[in-house]
């Protein structure tokens, strides 16, 4: 999991739809489908779903899987920054 993938995943969750996320980072909505394809193949259970439409409309929702993805990844990011920033103390920047 990559920053842009996250990125579509926080998109996704933002707005509800692929559509709407891959407009929002300017790639295509089949770029993006890929994407969430790729990102539920390796996972146990998948980090999106997409309802079909019907009366209500359909939509994409980031599961709680997909939630925790986010966090995880959010976590590691801050550690490695403050990791760096120690690392640079040391050797002085």
């Amino acid at each position: 999991m990559g920053k842009g993938r996250i990125e579509l995943l926080e998109k996704i969750q933002k707005f509800g739809s692929i559509t709407r996320a891959a407009a929002e980072m300017k790639m295509s909505y089949r770029q993006a489908w890929q994407m969430v394809e790729e990102m539920n193949e390796i996972t146990e259970s998948p980090l999106v779903e997409k309802n079909s439409g019907g009366k209500g409309g359909g939509g994409t929702k980031v599961t709680l899987k997909g939630e925790k993805v986010i966090k995880v990844f959010h976590e590691i990011e801050n550690d490695v920054d403050n990791f760096t920033r120690q690392i640079a103390k040391k050797i002085k920047f």
